[in-house]
């Protein structure tokens, strides 16, 4: 797996029953086409979503953003930076989860100053301006990433409401 495959399955599980084409998915992730085939034919190869690569295993992947995603994708914080607020610092989660330290997904453009967390796909900053669910989403993803006990276990309630839309 590549670290859009998470991102490329969240996006679809957003959808719900919406109608989407692979092009649908490439322009929403400002990524190509072929990328998205070629990611959800690894999603495919791990169980991940249906042969017809149009329905996500939500319980596969639900048990692979719990058990697997910090030992397959780590992220180790870097140096502060402006950036946009990720994790428990994204406007909406940090009303849940109190904390000192601040993580951002570096962007020129962004609103704060805190802890770099370099992003899932390099186009992701692009991607989330468009899309306030999938930027929640992946904020809770980073919690997973990069986040204690406590915090992992709230983000996991979160991402559970949002699968089982």
């Amino acid at each position: 797996m590549r670290p859009q495959d998470v991102a490329i399955l969240l996006k679809i599980v957003l959808l719900g029953k919406n109608e989407w084409q692979y092009q649908d998915l490439a322009r929403s992730l400002c990524i190509s086409g072929a990328e998205v085939n070629a990611s959800l034919n690894r999603s495919k190869l791990a169980g991940l979503i249906d042969h017809n690569r149009k329905r996500v295993n939500k319980q596969a992947l639900y048990e692979f953003l719990q058990h697997g995603i910090q030992y397959v994708f780590p992220i180790q914080p870097g140096a502060l930076t402006k950036g946009i607020p990720t994790a428990h610092s994204h406007p909406d989660i940090k009303e849940q989860i109190v904390s000192e330290g601040i993580f951002v997904w570096p962007d020129i453009n962004g609103t704060e100053i805190g802890q770099t967390i370099e992003p899932l796909f390099n186009t992701q900053v692009r991607a989330i301006r468009e899309d306030p669910g999938l930027y929640e989403v992946l904020s809770l993803i980073e919690i997973l990433r990069v986040g204690k006990t406590r915090e992992k276990n709230i983000a996991l309630q979160q991402l559970k409401k949002v699968l089982d839309q």
